[in-house]
């Protein structure tokens, strides 16, 4: 059997692990990567095994580490940068956004910049407005960035593994409360390709589109549809950039109703464009409008029963069908 039940935290673990083996150009770079194992313990023991010249510490300045990535990619390496929350992103933007994005088109696609990105993002445990972000629709704004958010631990290790051996810059998000999320990983597997979305349950009634923790919920409220006869179909979006919307579209044709759940804020966001495409692609097909449940308009609280009032909930979901399937009947 070459299957295997591991979490998340362990397949990208893993990912890294095997790509440090396979390819003597790549290295880690961050803070806290080595002797603590990274802010969410996903890297330990990989400086034991590989030193101090392949899992490199960097001081606290996101922006030099990021302009020091950008520099090693150019010269050949594959870095592999962590920051320890996604918020802190927001210190690079300049060294990512306007040089790791744009350096191939500026030269006529004569080198490339082979380097990840990774962070934790997201609610859920109280960490407060600066580190429990969501800002992925800032990073698929960038021509030229590569974004990919994986709910589920196959996803994890075979999509980094790709977006590692990728000639372009790729921002690989994984939120806080996946880490734990159990599930099969294919040891024989082929790298995937880094785009795809992936219908991970078929139904007929209504599609949910999410990505990240957000999918991890909405198969759970698809279960609790089942229970009451209502057939949902769940679209993982994993690949935010290049956006798969021919698999969303495809399975709104089928269904004719749309309930896109994200953590991000709700204006200009991921689900926005999804929303939109879905409403252009699928116009003739809908039963009813699309809608989007997103993240408040807020800075995230700290208190965990606001900070459950600025995100989407379950019941919010269900209520949300109940309302379509409600109009259909009336």
């Amino acid at each position: 059997m070459s299957e295997r039940e591991i979490t998340v935290q362990e397949a990208v673990r893993e990912a890294l692990d095997e790509e440090l083996a396979r390819d003597p150009d790549m290295l880690l770079m961050g803070q806290d990567l080595g002797i603590y194992g990274g802010a969410f313990g996903v890297t330990a023991g990989l400086l034991d095994k590989y030193g101090v010249g392949r899992v490199r510490e960097t001081p606290i300045s996101e922006a030099s580490t990021m302009g020091l990535a950008v520099g090693a990619a150019l010269m050949g390496l594959r870095p592999v940068v962590e920051f320890m929350f996604m918020d802190f992103i927001t210190l690079a933007m300049d060294q990512l956004a306007n040089h790791a994005a744009k350096i191939s088109f500026m030269y006529g696609g004569q080198c490339g910049v082979p380097l990840v990105v990774r962070a934790p993002f997201g609610a859920g445990r109280g960490y407060g407005v600066s580190h429990s972000q969501s800002l992925e629709a800032w990073l698929v704004h960038v021509p030229g960035l590569k974004v990919v958010i994986p709910s589920n631990p196959a996803d994890a290790k075979g999509l980094l593994k790709s977006a590692i051996r990728d000639d372009n810059p790729v921002v690989f998000l994984e939120h806080k409360l996946v880490y734990p999320v159990k599930g099969l990983v294919d040891d024989a597997a082929a790298v995937p390709p880094l785009r795809g979305a992936r219908v991970v349950r078929a139904g007929s009634d209504v599609t949910l589109v999410g990505y990240g923790h957000q999918l991890v919920m909405i198969s759970k409220v698809a279960d609790e549809l089942a229970a009451r006869g209502v057939s949902a179909e769940v679209v993982d979006v994993r690949v935010l950039k290049p956006l798969d919307i021919e698999t969303i579209v495809a399975s709104v044709r089928r269904t004719r109703r749309a309930v896109i759940v994200e953590e991000g804020t709700e204006l200009c966001s991921v689900g926005s464009e999804i929303a939109h495409q879905i409403s252009t692609h699928c116009f003739g097909d809908l039963a009813g409008p699309v809608v989007k449940l997103s993240g408040r308009d807020t800075p995230v609280p700290a208190a965990m029963n606001l900070e459950r009032g600025y995100l989407p909930q379950p019941a919010d979901v269900v209520a949300c069908v109940d309302k379509m399937l409600a109009a259909v009947r009336a």
